[in-house]
């Protein structure tokens, strides 16, 4: 069956966004006088939202409701304007997504951060990519792995699930696309490990950006 729309997530596999999140997070936890992470450890603390990384960045004790949306308030009013520092866009991304338009292919972005930040970075590095859907955290809308992003895509641009590949670096992705009958496809270059896609079920595995071309059919 050819691809007629392929969904990407955006941190770890459009985008190395580590150091700027990791950035932030060390800026949040110093304004407490509290001790920092490293670029490596926040590699499993990102993935569910802003607000479990800053609840993971913080020392158990502190992780009560309210103190957690003060330091995600504090995180959010330094990552805005320091979102893209250090963040890059993984090695053939950028001709990756213009080979796909140029094919044909209807493009989205389904991300778990929050929305201003997700449409943000994706102005600021693929400006002449024509996604269709750019889609982020928003109230209302549960975060991946609830299938919810990916059926407002679907419907947005009138595909069938049996049309849509699905592209992200995480357990939670590959359970995303699980979760909505769409195909999987587990990249290795992003901020989780092979053995954590291929334990979620992904249904492929590409090592870099041209292994993607070969599976859109």
């Amino acid at each position: 069956m050819k691809t007629k729309l392929a969904i990407f997530d955006l941190d770890g596999t459009l985008l190395d966004t580590i150091s700027d999140l990791a950035a932030a997070s060390n800026h949040m936890l110093r304004l407490r006088g509290l001790g920092e992470h490293t670029r490596e450890e926040y590699r499993h603390f990102v993935g569910n939202g802003i607000l479990r990384l800053v609840e993971r960045a913080l020392p158990e004790e502190l992780r009560t409701a309210a103190y957690v949306q003060a330091a995600r308030a504090d995180f959010l009013a330094y990552y805005i304007d320091h979102i893209d520092l250090e963040t890059v866009p993984y090695a053939g991304i950028p001709a990756l997504l213009g080979e796909l338009a140029r094919r044909g292919v209807t493009l989205a972005v389904a991300s778990n951060k929050f929305q201003a930040g997700t449409e943000k970075l994706v102005r600021r590095f693929f400006p002449a990519i024509p996604f269709a859907a750019v889609c982020g955290q928003r109230p209302g809308v549960p975060l991946k792995p609830d299938p919810t992003v990916v059926r407002e895509i679907l419907a947005v641009c009138g595909a069938a699930r049996e049309e849509v590949l699905y592209v992200g670096d995480s357990g939670i992705d590959m359970e995303t696309a699980r979760a909505a009958g769409v195909r999987s496809v587990g990249v290795t270059w992003g901020f989780r490990s092979r053995a954590e896609l291929e334990a979620a079920g992904a249904d492929h595995l590409a090592a870099t950006a041209a292994e993607i071309l070969e599976l859109v059919g």
